[in-house]
């Protein structure tokens, strides 16, 4: 009786369990893709995709699979998403190079709209829980730190087409979250992804005077912490938007001095300036930075102070010497 009784909740037990849900990332072979990957390696919560253009970039090529996807292709789209049937999308894929997006509009917005809408059809049709990330750049920076429902006003192409990325979500028929974001930091394995920690640490060590602007205002954001916001996204089921950044808010002027700090470097030689003597082809907003109460309530977001960050990339820098 009691062999029976226990047969019979082991049977209950089975029926029960959680399916471990596959995503499938876009722009894998880029720093956040990177860093999904590195995650989901480390901790096994999701069964990963991986999808970029090209060949795959991420040294380790075990315990995951890869596919060759252009987003610009959406017969090749369509096909992989049928081969896979992935539970959730990280979308990643974009062009964010702020005065690339400016000097080829017709490209930027292929890249960062049409390819959206190729997804948004798809997962309407399949089901799928799409994660999308945008930026801070939807704002005009004359009003932040802001909230996720703050009205946005960009001020370059690439901000306006992350804001009609954005419609193109509120408008369709597909679950989705999109996750904005500020200023991403961190390294990738093989070095070959900069970003103004990377730049400033190797300029200063190399003694290069150097220019960084004094009246723009972010919240510089740890790659770990922005895979880490992707993943809860996906675990929780997340919708509507996202405000996922560091939590120290900072010039850029300040933040290169602190990196000049962190690794004892010499700060005479940076020069401050202002944006307008830079004659950039693409306006940037002047202060944005983040209310992060609805990520830290919603997702249990914990973001690391940028000194800690700092210690991380560090850390992932000695190993790689």
């Amino acid at each position: 009786m009691i062999r029976n009784e226990y047969s019979r909740y082991n049977v209950d037990i089975q029926l029960f369990e959680v399916k471990m849900k596959t995503i499938l990332v876009t722009g894998s072979n880029g720093l956040l893709g990177q860093k999904i990957t590195e995650k989901v390696l480390a901790e096994g919560r999701v069964s990963l995709i991986a999808t970029s253009k090209g060949q795959n970039r991420y040294p380790i090529k075990k315990g995951y699979e890869y596919a060759e996807m252009d987003i610009l292709n959406p017969a090749q789209v369509k096909v992989v998403l049928e081969r896979y049937q992935p539970d959730a999308i990280i979308h990643t894929a974009a062009m964010t190079n702020v005065d690339t997006c400016e000097a080829q509009k017709a490209l930027a917005h292929q890249l960062n709209v049409e390819a959206l809408q190729t997804l948004i059809s798809l997962c309407e049709e399949k089901d799928i829980h799409l994660v999308h990330l945008s930026t801070d750049f939807v704002f005009d920076g004359l009003n932040g730190p802001y909230k996720e429902d703050d009205a946005v006003s960009p001020v370059s192409y690439y901000g306006e087409t992350k804001v009609a990325a954005e419609e193109l979500l509120k408008s369709s028929n597909t679950n989705w979250a999109v996750l904005r974001t500020i200023l991403v930091y961190g390294i990738t394995n093989d070095m070959s992804r900069s970003n103004i920690v990377l730049w400033a640490k190797s300029a200063l060590e190399k003694a290069y005077p150097i220019k960084v602007v004094n009246d723009q205002w972010r919240m510089p954001t740890l790659a770990e912490d922005l895979a880490e916001a992707c993943l809860l996204a996906v675990e929780k089921e997340a919708q509507g938007i996202y405000h996922i950044s560091g939590k120290d808010y900072m010039s850029i002027a300040d933040l290169v001095r602190k990196v000049a700090d962190y690794w004892s470097l010499d700060k005479s030689i940076i020069t401050e300036i202002s944006s307008a003597s830079l004659n950039q082809t693409a306006k940037r907003p002047v202060k944005t930075g983040f209310v992060l109460d609805k990520a830290i309530r919603d997702l249990n977001y914990q973001p690391h102070s940028f000194e800690a960050g700092l210690e991380i990339v560090a850390q992932q820098i000695s190993l790689r010497d």
